[in-house]
């Protein structure tokens, strides 16, 4: 099996489709023996900062020497990267190895499993192969009923920042998001929770109480942050003194407080994890698509916020980390709510470049544009995401600055258009 044959076969359309519940996760992992039960896990849920949060974890881990198994989605470039180990994304031999050991108890179920389920299923069977240490593992939708909630209780259950989004699936309000989101944490063990948020951290209070879990709540008093730039971040996490991580954007102190905080239970669960262990995680994290800079002259941010908590997160660093107004390249889901991420970046645009990410769900490039407009601001759409990254780029011209929001989806296109720019300008 080729890893083309491989990725084809996961892709398959008799995966796709969303169905809830843990049967079909547990029956595909008890055909291929139960590889879950032989992995120790850090599970992590949340609705923003669950992917950055998990990277520097899993970084200050293999920091500490624990060989590190990290499991997020989506992926930004190839579809190896959302199975890592020790930082290296699955090789695509082992893909290929993992998709045909897989194979045939996936095609025997009469239920078939989605597509995200038989990821997660070859994804523990990889770990398992690999001997790993510890799992840091992102849940994907939700908590509850996600298909890495399979597992038994894990070593910390870590929950990221709350707010409004996948309100179909998991209801309309923080209490009901929150309620989804708790249903990892399990009896007799331990979360360290984001915390910012009242009403879901009541939600997290009455988990914990209900199934006799220990609940630590991250203490942003400890953190006072020293520099932004789009570098990166300088700050102190008492008693922890010249923090440094090299993702921008005004929200990632407080994920990486979040992390150390759930360091620090691992600590005190018997995990050898030393202050310089911390540091040198944090000091190396990697995590693209999270207001990473793709490009300096025109300044091009790419910033996967798709959600309203996410966007106000982006807005804010872009209010922290430039003067003047920018030029945005837009794509969405057409599930989300696209009028409350205009309206917090409407008053930080000169410009928008509409887009359609390439997916199915996205919205029409078209529709975005005009409903942007509608925000006084001068909209245009483009007919694929390389032309409107070459359009915001010429529209920002020398010294401005674009900012690409709203999927994580289009990421790569937009990656991959930059670079192809910057190469027949000759570099940067």
């Amino acid at each position: 099996m080729s890893v083309e044959s491989a990725l084809e076969y996961i892709h398959s359309v008799k995966w796709q489709g969303a169905k809830p519940g843990l049967e079909r996760t547990r029956e595909l992992l008890g055909k291929l023996g139960n590889p879950e039960k032989a992995l120790k896990f850090i599970h992590v849920a949340g609705t923003n900062g669950k992917g950055s949060t998990s990277a520097m974890i899993a970084s200050a881990l293999r920091a500490a020497g624990y060989k590190t198994g990290l499991y997020t989605s989506p992926y930004i470039l190839r579809f190896n990267e959302r199975m890592q180990i020790n930082g290296e994304p699955i090789s695509d031999g082992e893909l290929e190895e993992m998709t045909e050991l897989i194979r045939s108890p996936a095609d025997s179920m009469t239920d078939s499993p989605t597509e995200f389920e038989l990821i997660t299923a070859l994804a523990m069977l990889y770990f398992k192969r690999a001997d790993c240490d510890a799992v840091v593992l992102e849940a994907g939708l939700g908590g509850e009923l996600d298909s890495t909630n399979v597992i038994a209780t894990p070593e910390l259950a870590v929950i990221t920042a709350m707010g409004l989004d996948h309100t179909a699936e998991l209801g309309e309000t923080l209490t009901e998001i929150a309620s989804a989101k708790a249903g990892i944490i399990k009896p007799g063990g331990e979360a360290v929770v984001y915390g910012a948020e009242p009403e879901a951290l009541r939600v997290f209070e009455k988990r914990c109480r209900d199934v006799g879990a220990a609940l630590t709540r991250t203490d942003f008093s400890r953190l006072r942050v020293k520099r932004l730039s789009l570098d990166g971040a300088e700050f102190d996490f008492a008693p922890l003194r010249d923090v440094r991580i090299p993702l921008a954007g005004t929200y990632q102190p407080k994920n990486a407080a979040l992390a150390i905080t759930a360091l620090e239970a691992l600590r005190r669960r018997g995990y050898k994890i030393s202050d310089e262990d911390i540091l040198n995680g944090l000091a190396c994290v990697k995590w693209p698509g999270r207001f990473e800079v793709l490009c300096r002259d025109p300044v091009f941010i790419v910033d996967g916020a798709h959600n309203p908590h996410g966007i106000a997160a982006a807005a804010d660093s872009i209010k922290e980390l430039f003067a003047g107004k920018l030029v945005f390249l837009v794509g969405v889901m057409a599930d989300k709510d696209v009028r409350a991420m205009a309206e917090a970046i409407a008053p930080l645009a000169r410009a928008f470049v509409a887009v359609a990410p390439p997916n199915p769900r996205a919205m029409k490039a078209s529709e975005l544009a005009g409903l942007l407009a509608e925000y006084g601001v001068p909209a245009e759409a483009c007919g694929s995401v390389r032309d409107g990254a070459g359009r915001a780029m010429k529209l920002a011209g020398a010294g401005g600055a674009v900012a690409a929001l709203g999927s994580l989806y289009f990421s790569a296109d937009v990656r991959d258009a930059v670079k192809t720019w910057d190469k027949e300008r000759g570099g940067l």
